[in-house]
């Protein structure tokens, strides 16, 4: 997950949590020891997800803020708050397993509470995750989240295993508090947490979304380049890239659903730098008579500038990964160990 840079400028914008994370960050990790001890888990993480998404702050509003504090804070300079320098300073104070679960949650969705949280999850996300567990827990779940997410994860149910979640939930009194921190808990350590881990970025994956937005000789420069300083690296960021051609990975129904998508000029400069077997494809999946005037503007078209066809291409791409994103399509290479999910 990429890190949120926020610039404060003056003093008046910021929050209570954000002078609060300012403060813990510039008296450092021994001189703030003493103070973390004091905070439960809650406050552990706002203040945590606070420091995390700071960006830069500079020192002159840092010396504002801690007037008191400026002879030592002067010295030090912009402060810095990312997920990393956040992990690190909590590890000096707090065991291990604490700071792992602090971290895994707030780069998790948004949300104080665990319920907050799964409102801010995708509905195909959280109804992967529902379908493996029992109907009266889902239905605990579902009774917790506002109700026009539930409606939309429940449309992605299976029909019969949604049915019996419907009815659990109107056979259901209240819920004993019991019962609903065992669910909480089981979700905050089984979803939150794995889903948490799913959403770090990797550099590698990073350069591969912005090589894919190259056009080929730039991408095909740079990977030169990379090849000889570092191979193993162009070798990862390589197989993390998807290009056009991968298209032809799709299933049936994702091509028709890109199809209806695509402009139709842009598809047939994207066909034209193709290859015959995914041209082929495209075809096999429109009606004949659709097929058959696209051949025809392709022909029309004559020779198309290579530049053309890479921004038609990577027009086509872009449109899949926000596809995939929505959960409309699924883009996958050469094996599901390999799926790539935006």
């Amino acid at each position: 997950m990429a890190t949120t840079v926020a610039k404060i400028k003056e003093d008046k914008q910021l929050t209570g949590p954000q002078k609060a994370a300012i403060f813990m960050l510039a008296l450092g990790a021994e001189d703030a020891a003493s103070l973390w001890e004091m905070f439960d888990d809650d406050e552990i993480r706002e203040l945590s997800t606070t420091m995390a998404t700071l960006g830069t702050i500079q020192a002159t509003n840092v010396e504002k803020l801690l007037v008191e504090f400026a002879s030592k804070i002067s010295g030090t300079g912009a402060l810095v708050g990312s997920y990393e320098s956040t992990e690190r300073l909590l590890l000096k104070f707090l065991p291990e397993d604490r700071v792992t679960n602090v971290m895994d949650e707030i780069r998790g969705p948004a949300g104080r509470t665990m319920w907050e949280k799964l409102g801010n999850v995708h509905e195909t996300v959280l109804a992967s995750y529902l379908k493996n567990e029992y109907p009266q827990t889902v239905a605990v779940v579902l009774s917790k989240i506002r109700t026009e997410h539930a409606a939309r994860v429940l449309t992605c149910l299976p029909e019969d295993f949604a049915l019996e979640v419907v009815t659990r939930m109107l056979r259901m009194e209240s819920v004993q508090k019991e019962i609903l921190d065992k669910v909480e808990k089981t979700l905050r350590s089984e979803f939150m947490s794995n889903l948490s881990r799913t959403n770090r970025r990797d550099s590698h994956e990073l350069m591969a979304e912005i090589f894919n937005n190259f056009d080929r000789q730039t991408e095909t420069r740079f990977l030169a380049m990379l090849e000889e300083r570092a191979a193993p690296s162009a070798e990862k960021i390589k197989a993390l890239m998807f290009t056009f051609e991968d298209l032809g990975k799709l299933d049936p129904g994702g091509i028709q659903t890109l199809l209806r998508a695509v402009d139709k000029n842009k598809l047939g400069i994207a066909l034209k730098g193709s290859s015959d077997t995914l041209r082929d494809l495209f075809f096999a999946n429109m009606s004949e008579r659709a097929a058959k005037i696209l051949r025809e503007d392709m022909n029309l078209m004559g020779p198309v500038r290579l530049k053309d066809v890479d921004e038609a291409q990577t027009t086509m791409v872009n449109i899949a990964k926000d596809l995939a994103s929505k959960g409309e399509i699924m883009l996958a290479t050469d094996s599901e160990e390999n799926e790539l999910i935006y």
